[in-house]
């Protein structure tokens, strides 16, 4: 009986996976058909959401590892002199001498290590606002971090950040996605 069930599985298991690939081809044909249509007066239509340039991804990846290494100054070059940057707990920062002063701090007073790791990058270019915020270039990240506190405790969490470019390709806006209590406990005990 055993067997039989570990063969109805390996079966099951391989009909699924050629089904999501069959499916998967299908969806990527659909994609790329989608981006060239014409409107009925013969002119192209422009998609609402389409994939951007990878130099997106690279200053996402150098951003990171200039906060890997504590090079303040190359992570803050990234950055417009307007931008913004906002958390999923409500809490924000507006103008790049804020954002500096919140995490150059950080990093050399507070976080004697950081490291991410298994990051997902997806550069896109939103060309009608619907439910995004701003039109334009986004960089979107998923990343594990891993943070280890002076004199506190080691963190470890999947984080979601959003960056939005200016004209100059500088971030004038972050959102990001956090679990500020994990955060929280792994800070150094105040008396």
């Amino acid at each position: 009986m055993y067997n039989l069930n570990l063969l109805f599985m390996k079966k099951l298991f391989l009909f699924v996976i050629c089904a999501s690939l069959f499916i998967g081809c299908k969806k990527e044909a659909a994609m790329g058909t989608a981006t060239t249509t014409t409107t009925a007066d013969g002119t192209a239509s422009v998609p609402p959401v389409e994939f951007a340039d990878a130099k997106y991804t690279e200053i996402g990846k150098k951003s990171l590892g200039a906060m890997t290494s504590g090079d303040m100054d190359a992570w803050m070059s990234n950055y417009a002199d307007n931008a913004k940057y906002y958390w999923n707990s409500g809490d924000s920062l507006v103008g790049k001498p804020a954002i500096d002063k919140y995490w150059r701090d950080r990093r050399v007073n507070l976080i004697e290590t950081i490291t991410f790791a298994k990051d997902i990058w997806l550069p896109i270019k939103v060309n009608e606002k619907g439910n995004i915020p701003v039109e334009g270039y986004w960089l979107l990240s998923w990343y594990q971090v891993t943070a280890k506190y002076k004199g506190g405790g080691t963190m470890t969490q999947w984080i979601h950040t959003s960056f939005h470019f200016d004209v100059n390709d500088k971030i004038d806006m972050v959102n990001q996605y956090v679990d500020m209590a994990a955060i929280k406990a792994a800070l150094p005990k105040t008396k």
